[in-house]
């Protein structure tokens, strides 16, 4: 199988600046899905990428002599993630369906000890009676969200002035809330219960198509699919459709500047000197990361509401790559669920047909925070630590990774933390702010997956943004999308 395409950077031209129809900054699926869009109905684009690759958080690596790993975004579904499967079937990428077979391990839940237990799959740890009312509440709440309106959801203001933590522990008031918030906004956005609002973590959820689907393996899940050949190789290949000269990667923006009085062309100021003009910019980064640019004329209130206001989650990986599938000899899924350490939870990203095994650890929320305070060969080995622990008391050897990856989101430059922008509480009239997410500042257009009303924060959400982006740039350049 031929490894996803590559893309090199280019240098801008010695020659007068060129005027662009239109600039998209930012290279991740949300600015590619824009720039495809706009490309295809014969604009001059040109795309500005501050990193020295694309994708954005979608990165894929080599893990083993035939196999891949996504180091970020790995999973979609084929029925409400319609955009995403649109473009799997386009470029002929191979998926996986997620291994939802095998006994579960959880770590530390009711045990002072923090022993392992192995566990049917899909059982979840804690007490069934208080969940039930806390995932049957979830269900209730966010299904009278108001996606296109967040501020007309029912109980708005109260919800955007409370915490996720408080909303559970009202519904249920007990540890079992207070641990069951943590664990849907750490494994959902990185944050603890205590540092989101209870009305973004309800529009989330409802953008999700639900509390169920968010958390769900298995189809119509959040993590039902994975790509072959790692997920980079969408937005490799949208990028080589486009015209190669047209991409400049390690070109970061600090400046943008417009004329909201006449047609005069937007002017892009990048860190290398360079200028590049054009009739509409769409930008493809999120709203926490806004104030990295200066804006002629300022971004107006709402907007700088929203880049003082949102904040990124702690998100980091580590894969480790095994020779064998020593764990699926042992009827085990892959799969761990734990209360304390490191890791957060686990699952099985094996390829079977390229023999890449692999297992991969998500470390999340404050728990994530702490442990990315040591150095590498301390994180390694307290993931690892935590690992063995969990699966000794259930198979004969726990071997050595044949290869280990990782990644920290929050320590990669231009991203600074993941999946998307969190609303903190305490702040009245978040709901008005929310729906400014998509609403378009002079010629400057937003996208982003944090701004779209379906698969918020998801792979789907970005392309679905993106396309939004390009119909507006269409639409105010007169052109037919």
């Amino acid at each position: 199988m031929p490894s996803p395409t590559s893309i090199t950077s280019n240098s801008p031209s010695s020659n007068p600046t060129p005027l662009y129809d239109t600039i998209i900054i930012g290279a991740g699926l949300s600015g590619l899905r824009a720039a495809a869009s706009l490309h295809n109905a014969g604009l001059k684009i040109c795309v500005l990428e501050a990193t020295s690759h694309i994708g954005g958080k979608v990165r894929t690596v080599k893990s083993s002599e035939r196999g891949y790993n996504d180091l970020g975004a790995a999973w979609i579904n084929d029925s409400s993630q319609v955009e995403m499967y649109k473009l799997v079937q386009r470029y002929g990428v191979e998926v996986e369906v997620q291994r939802g077979v095998g006994d579960s391990i959880v770590q530390g839940y009711g045990d002072g000890n923090g022993e392992a237990r192995r566990v049917g799959f899909g059982f979840v740890p804690g007490d069934l009676e208080a969940l039930s009312r806390l995932l049957e509440a979830l269900r209730r709440e966010s299904a009278l969200c108001d996606l296109d309106d967040p501020a007309a959801s029912p109980g708005a203001k109260d919800l955007s002035m409370i915490t996720f933590r408080d909303f559970c522990f009202r519904i249920s008031q007990s540890e079992t809330a207070i641990g069951f918030a943590d664990e849907v906004a750490s494994g959902l956005l990185g944050v603890q219960g205590d540092e989101v609002s209870a009305l973004y973590l309800l529009q989330y959820i409802k953008a999700g198509t639900g509390i169920d689907n968010l958390m769900s393996d298995q189809k119509h899940g959040g993590q039902y699919l994975r790509a072959r050949s790692g997920m980079q190789t969408i937005p490799r290949r949208m990028a080589a459709e486009l015209l190669p000269e047209s991409i400049f990667l390690e070109m970061p923006v600090t400046s943008i500047h417009q004329s909201l009085e006449s047609d005069t062309p937007c002017e892009v100021h990048t860190s290398h000197g360079q200028i590049f003009k054009a009739h509409r910019v769409v930008l493809s980064i999120p709203s926490t990361l806004h104030k990295t640019i200066t804006f002629t004329p300022p971004l107006p209130k709402p907007r700088q509401i929203l880049q003082k206001t949102t904040v990124l989650g702690c998100y980091s990986k580590m894969i480790f790559v095994f020779s064998n599938p020593w764990w699926r000899t042992a009827g085990l899924s892959g799969v761990i669920t734990a209360q304390t350490g490191p890791i957060s939870f686990s699952r099985d990203t094996s390829v079977p047909v390229d023999e890449q095994w692999s297992i991969t650890c998500f470390i999340v929320g404050s728990r994530g925070r702490e442990w990315s305070k040591y150095s590498e060969s301390e994180r390694y080995a307290q993931v690892w630590t935590q690992f063995k622990a969990c699966f000794h008391p259930f198979v004969d050897e726990v071997p050595e990774p044949a290869n280990t990856l990782e990644v920290e989101w929050a320590k990669e430059a231009f991203h600074f933390g993941a999946p998307c922008p969190v609303f903190p509480p305490g702040r009245d009239g978040i709901g008005e702010v929310m729906g400014e997410l998509e609403r378009p500042f002079g010629k400057i257009h937003f996208v982003g997956t944090e701004t779209t009303r379906v698969w918020r924060g998801y792979m789907e959400g970005a392309v679905r943004s993106g396309k939004r982006g390009a119909s507006e740039v269409l639409e105010a350049l007169g052109r037919c999308s």
